[in-house]
């Protein structure tokens, strides 16, 4: 066994699979149990009780995490005139209209991390669908990327909004900060998102709608958390 491996078995040793740890434990122990040198992000996996093959059981939102994910965001925007000038004053880092869509069309132009649109553009920037889509960076009203508060958007995306949905498996994974943040900030980020998720809870869902909650981070070992003693929080 190598370096590596020696030092992951090592850490290891640290967490019992077996057992469900309270959230701030749960998180002192994947923050700590690992040996990258490098500042790796802290990922969150929630399986809900859901089937998303049904669309009224379909969970997908937004929300702020309160310390941001710690990660550049490189913002992208479709706008014209004023709220062009407003989006490129808020900090976005592309800003245009029919050229930029062009851009994206012809070169698959993707370097970037979020999308907004006015709802003016959105008649053309749907063309970009296929492209957009499979990067998850198509703008959605319903995630308050399509707006014509640019301002406010390209801040909040920048601020550490993140969104989320749920896979085929049920499961939403999501960053949700850094191996360098505190426990402290860890832990008000996961409550962010961990309290949007049971406000989106399907009405057609019966039983146990959050049936469990890993986190790690990149290279680190998976720890469980206590999903009793975490949704009762919420009661």
């Amino acid at each position: 066994m190598g370096t590596r491996g020696k030092q992951y078995a090592a850490k290891r040793k640290l967490i019992d699979p077996r057992k469900v740890y309270v959230l701030e434990e749960a998180i002192h122990l994947a923050r700590t149990s690992n040996f990258a040198k490098f500042d790796e992000s802290f990922d969150v996996a929630i399986r809900l009780g859901v089937n998303p093959k049904y669309s009224e059981q379909m969970v997908r939102g937004a929300c702020s995490l309160p310390h941001g994910t710690g990660k550049p965001v490189r913002v992208l925007v479709f706008a014209k005139g004023e709220k062009a000038a407003e989006a490129t004053a808020a900090g976005a880092e592309f800003v245009g209209g029919e050229e930029l869509i062009q851009k994206i069309a012809e070169e698959e132009f993707l370097d970037f991390d979020k999308a907004i649109a006015t709802p003016d553009m959105m008649a053309k920037v749907g063309k970009l669908g296929k492209i957009l889509g499979r990067k998850g960076l198509m703008p959605n009203p319903k995630l308050g990327t399509v707006t014509f508060d640019v301002a406010t958007a390209v801040k909040e995306a920048k601020g550490g909004r993140i969104e989320f949905k749920v896979e085929k498996a049920g499961i939403v994974h999501s960053v949700v900060g850094r191996k360098s943040f505190t426990d402290e900030q860890l832990k008000d980020n996961l409550m962010a998102l961990f309290e949007t998720i049971v406000k989106l809870r399907p009405p057609t869902v019966k039983g146990t709608y959050i049936r469990s909650v890993g986190i790690s981070s990149t290279m680190g070992v998976g720890v469980k958390v206590d999903v009793n003693e975490l949704v009762a929080r919420f009661r």
